[in-house]
């Protein structure tokens, strides 16, 4: 009976030990497709409603991203949007990973670091931001500390600091999570391997292509989004300009050297030319429904291989 009791002891031991060394599921299915090293594709949403947020949680697509620049910058209609992407029958059927992560694209650029509004955004529980603006590497830094609770001490990962404020408790519950394993779990990947939380940082002047290989080097960035027509504004250009094409070279060749996934807004006859050229994620509509030039382009992108 000893050695019984003994033998069950050492199993439960070795059980738990297991299930302890075993990495945690993915929430942010970003992540996901870019370690599996496959493209991701959504579109942008300016119908901040809960309605809207359910409808968009069940389009099939691999994100969303919740325009708060260029529509009022309102977090209590925020907050019902991400709360409307919560899918019950979705959480059943594949636990807490996300079927179509929400990104928000604050209002304040980059150079602004106006760190108070990163935090409002990041406590009502999304799984990205997306900054615009961001013309130096300094103003990336500063976004990076923004989105990113303070280290512990002596954690490979420790630098850049974090500057967020902890007060995680309504995105610890949008996460499913409790409060120790959301502040674990809300670091800055690819900075933390296992970070479920990404920053995007919008290359759209020209400065910022001047800066861009020590903007892309920058640790915690999870991904360069080129904003194609503030681009050709920054440039003097119309947009379909080469100059244009020329600049997006430039962030291309960066991206590249850095390992950063890079990504940008086209629509569906770009698709694989954009996917040839090395981008990884790509927002090709608007919402209003997932039209027929949405899915067309998603069809495309995902059948594509590169040559």
């Amino acid at each position: 009976m000893k050695t019984t009791l003994t033998y069950l002891l050492l199993l439960a031991s070795l059980s738990l030990s297991i299930a302890q060394d075993k990495p945690a599921e993915r929430i942010n299915p970003y992540i996901a497709l870019m370690e599996s090293g496959k493209p991701a594709f959504g579109v942008f949403s300016a119908n901040v409603s809960l309605r809207a947020g359910a409808s968009m949680s069940g389009s099939g697509l691999d994100f969303v991203i919740v325009d708060m620049e260029h529509s009022p910058f309102d977090p209590t209609r925020l907050e019902s949007y991400i709360v409307g992407m919560t899918d019950k029958s979705s959480i059943l059927k594949n636990g807490l990973k996300v079927k179509t992560a929400p990104f928000v694209r604050v209002p304040a650029a980059g150079r602004e670091q106006l760190q108070f509004i990163l935090k409002q955004v990041l406590d009502l529980g999304p799984l990205g931001v997306v900054v615009p603006h961001v013309d130096t590497a300094e103003d990336a830094r500063a976004m990076v500390q923004a989105c990113r609770f303070p280290q512990l001490k002596g954690v490979p990962d420790y630098e850049p600091q974090g500057k967020r404020g902890v007060g995680y408790g309504w995105a610890a519950r949008q996460w499913g999570l409790s409060g120790g394993e959301y502040a674990e779990r809300a670091d800055l990947w690819p900075l933390d391997p296992k970070g479920e939380l990404v920053l995007w940082v919008m290359i759209e002047s020209e400065p910022a292509v001047e800066n861009i290989r020590a903007i892309a080097s920058v640790p915690g960035i999870g991904g360069l989004f080129i904003g194609p027509s503030d681009l050709a504004f920054s440039l003097g250009v119309p947009l379909g300009d080469p100059a244009v094409e020329t600049a997006i070279e430039k962030v291309v060749a960066a991206a590249k050297e850095a390992k950063a996934p890079l990504g940008t807004l086209c629509g569906g006859n770009e698709v694989e030319k954009r996917l040839a050229q090395g981008f990884q994620f790509l927002a090709v509509g608007s919402d209003g429904g997932v039209s027929g030039s949405v899915q067309d382009a998603v069809k495309k992108g995902r059948a594509f291989k590169v040559k």
